[in-house]
């Protein structure tokens, strides 16, 4: 009687269990971005879509509006409701074989907001964050903020509620984001519904979907990766057919080679590789058979592993952006770019694959999306050109893609040592009168003053520009971050005067401009405006012959071709200090093409005197261009070696110029040095680092140097020493005045404001 009471009560609860299941799948369900307290976009097709039991009729009512949708095989159902009036708040159900009610709904705008940080820094942590916090009661404001994950497979699902803006909602929310909105419904007059999708410190990848990525050509390789990644995609099959076939003929062959021809055995004792008899069990192998090993399997194609962490492709927009596919929404604002900051015009492809992205899924190719330009700060030992390379390619953007605009906000930084500049309300603000004046139609100033053209007449600079009426400076002094340059390639400060919408630039130490840049550091916080107080961003134009310079020094130079470039002043190298990073790069070009000549042209600029230059031409040190540069360990360049039939050509007293048939020798190393004359070059000082230095080879990467000697004069032509100290290394024409004659410990590159060394050939 117990036992079967027990069965009864098993059986039961099982039943119940199985029922509750049933009932829950066929129960009609919203994604978490329909709820109560939403927004729905005016004006645009409204999606409203779930899941329920398949083949389950589903009845959507809103404001008059009915309309109804069957579940499909996978219980997917989806209607479209037409464009409705702002207004509310409003009601609507969602009834099958249940009915959902949701309450205090407002039809009116809908945006997203994205990025990294500088998005999701909160209200609380903002400027003047209580007063706002104290006025944030308003609503007609809704907030929806996504909880962060990520998810190598896109989602259904995410967390977040929509709640209404109250004092106690808004501090966690993003203050740019919040500003935005709250702009935006004070001037339209309308609800505003935020959707706040954003984390700290995450690339401009991992927000992007897969269609974006195939958008956009030149980022063949993401997408490729992506789609091989994807168990769906046909590229995924197609690996993984291969992979199993390369595992199946390799266990084939395995098996074949270890195939016995004779079924009797023998014994063995293993031996081991000295020799000598091991203490070890005998063991059986096929007679007549021999000892083979077995190789490794195929690798696993690494194209095959999912994505692992938070910064890789499409893994954020899986989790915190598909599961709001197909919203109707009207854009979105964006700010991110730290994290992709040493890309350069790379970055501006990437934002063309993002918003195409988003654009394609949302099914609304007229989405707004309105960014920030990121802000000045100090990254670390990164050139400092580099931010500005990064805003340069984010002006692009903004020209290349319809219904798109960049707020600029380098005069918000207090601090910039702080990557996050707390000033948020300007920021939201400049994003909100991007989205009036562009997606809008209002006739408001949006954009900050743009470059629009250039002159040069005699010395003087005339920059024109456009998205100003009128220009001024913020602080009543003079435009600040005007810089030009000339043939030397080195840029000035200028003087700058401003007249009506141009700028007239001049330096003293500029006779011929030949390119002019502005804001061009990572620290700038320059002072121009237009009438509306928008600041000017980063720019530059001009073209600089790299090999003009030398040209107009020494005409005869015209017969050489330029292989590399670089500033001696400020030196980069990169692999632990074993390869070298020049500017310019073209040893690919004289592959295969037979050197008659090489020739060292080395500029330098002293802070407190005249540019000094010096060029030899001698027969190359060797037939490999690749050895011609600097002779860092991944060159494979070393040469302690006598030299005939050179040419000097310097402005420099005291170097010997003109046309030598020997007495020159060279010395080229990636490694350390030392005083000692091992080369016995004559006349060389084995008490002095000069012309005779004996190298240590296996100090390498060391200290390293690039020298040309005249030792029949005791004399040193050209030195470069010391590459991986960057403003601390060695560098100077003819023999250093006071201290080691080829400039060794001197740390000279920091009395110069820049300079130039090319390294060219003349081919035959």
């Amino acid at each position: 009687m117990k036992r079967n009471s027990l069965i009864c009560s098993a059986a039961v609860a099982v039943l119940s269990v199985t029922m509750f299941c049933l009932s829950s799948q066929a129960d009609v369900r919203l994604p978490e971005v329909f709820a109560s307290n939403m927004v729905l976009q005016r004006d645009l097709p409204v999606p409203i879509w779930g899941w329920a039991e398949p083949g389950e009729k589903v009845t959507v009512s809103f404001e008059g509006q009915t309309v109804s949708a069957t579940a499909d095989a996978a219980g997917e159902w989806q209607v479209k409701l037409n464009p409705l009036k702002a207004g509310g708040p409003f009601h609507f159900t969602v009834k099958g074989k249940n009915e959902i009610k949701l309450e205090n709904v407002l039809v009116g705008e809908v945006w997203i907001c994205s990025g990294q940080s500088n998005m999701e820094w909160t209200l609380a942590r903002a400027k003047d964050a209580q007063k706002a916090i104290a006025a944030a009661k308003n609503p007609n404001i809704r907030l929806f903020q996504v909880q962060k994950a990520w998810n190598t497979e896109p989602q259904e699902s995410l967390k977040a509620q929509w709640v209404e803006s109250t004092p106690e909602t808004v501090p966690g929310f993003s203050a740019v984001g919040y500003y935005f909105g709250v702009k935006l419904a004070a001037d339209l007059k309308v609800p505003v519904g935020l959707i706040n999708s954003s984390w700290g410190g995450t690339r401009i990848e991992p927000w992007t979907p897969p269609i974006g990525f195939e958008s956009v050509k030149t980022l063949k390789d993401i997408a490729d990766d992506v789609a091989v990644k994807d168990p769906a995609s046909e590229a995924h099959r197609n690996l993984v057919t291969k992979t199993l076939a390369d595992y199946k003929k390799w266990i084939a062959d395995t098996e074949a080679a270890y195939a016995g021809t004779d079924s009797h055995t023998k014994t063995a004792s293993p031996r081991s590789r000295f020799g000598l008899r091991r203490q070890a069990a005998a063991v059986e192998v096929p007679a007549g058979s021999k000892s083979k090993r077995i190789t490794a399997p195929p690798a696993f194609p690494n194209q095959l592993n999912p994505y692992t962490r938070n910064q890789d492709p499409t893994v954020l927009y899986n989790a915190m952006i598909h599961p709001l596919v197909p919203l109707a929404v009207r854009g979105a604002i964006w700010y991110q770019g730290e994290a992709n900051m040493t890309e350069g015009q790379l970055y501006a492809q990437k934002m063309e694959a993002l918003i195409k992205g988003w654009r394609t899924v949302f099914n609304n190719p007229d989405l707004g999306f309105y960014y920030v330009q990121i802000a000045p700060f100090i990254y670390g030992n990164t050139d400092p050109a580099k931010l500005p390379e990064l805003q340069e390619a984010q002006s692009y953007v903004e020209k290349l893609l319809p219904k798109t605009g960049q707020a600029v906000i380098n005069d918000l930084v207090d601090n910039v040592k702080d990557i996050h500049p707390v000033n948020k309300e300007p920021v939201g603000n400049r994003l909100a009168i991007l989205a009036l004046n562009r997606t809008y139609g209002r006739d408001i100033a949006a954009a900050s003053p743009e470059f629009a053209k250039w002159e040069i007449n005699g010395n003087t600079v005339i920059v024109h520009f456009k998205n100003a009426k009128s220009l001024k400076t913020r602080d009543g002094k003079s435009p600040d971050w005007f810089e030009i340059a000339g043939a030397d390639s080195v840029y000035h400060k200028a003087d700058a005067v401003i007249e009506g919408t141009t700028i007239k630039l001049t330096s003293a130490a500029v006779e011929k401009p030949l390119a002019v840049r502005f804001a061009w550091n990572q620290t700038a916080m320059p002072n121009v405006q237009n009438e509306a107080g928008l600041p000017l961003g980063p720019f530059r134009r001009g073209i600089i012959p790299e090999q003009g310079l030398l040209d107009s020094l020494v005409p005869d130079a015209g017969k050489f071709k330029l292989v590399y470039s670089f500033d001696p002043t400020r030196p980069v190298l990169t692999d632990n200090n074993q390869r070298f990073v020049y500017k310019t790069d073209k040893s690919q070009d004289f592959k295969g093409k037979k050197i008659k000549r090489a020739g060292y042209f080395l500029y330098l600029i002293p802070k407190d005197g005249k540019p000094q230059y010096v060029f030899v031409t001698l027969p190359p040190l060797d037939g490999d261009v690749t050895k011609l540069g600097v002779p860092v360990k991944a060159s494979g360049a070393r040469f302690q070696k006598q030299i005939t039939n050179v040419t000097v050509a310097s402005n420099v007293p005291g170097v010997e110029t003109g046309t030598f048939t020997d007495g020159f020798n060279a010395e080229f190393c990636g490694c350390n040095y030392d005083k000692e004359n091992a080369a016995a070059v004559p006349g060389a000082d084995a008490g002095k680092f000069d012309f005779g230095d004996r190298f240590i080879p296996n100090a390498s990467p060391g200290y390293g140097s690039l020298q040309i000697h005249n030792f029949a004069k005791k004399q040193t032509v050209l030195a470069f020493n010391n590459f991986a100290s960057g403003t601390n290394c060695d560098v100077g024409i003819g023999s250093n005045p006071a201290g080691e004659p080829d400039w060794t410990f001197s740390k000279s590159a920091g009395k110069y404001s820049g300079g130039q060394f090319l390294i060219l050939v003349e081919t035959e």
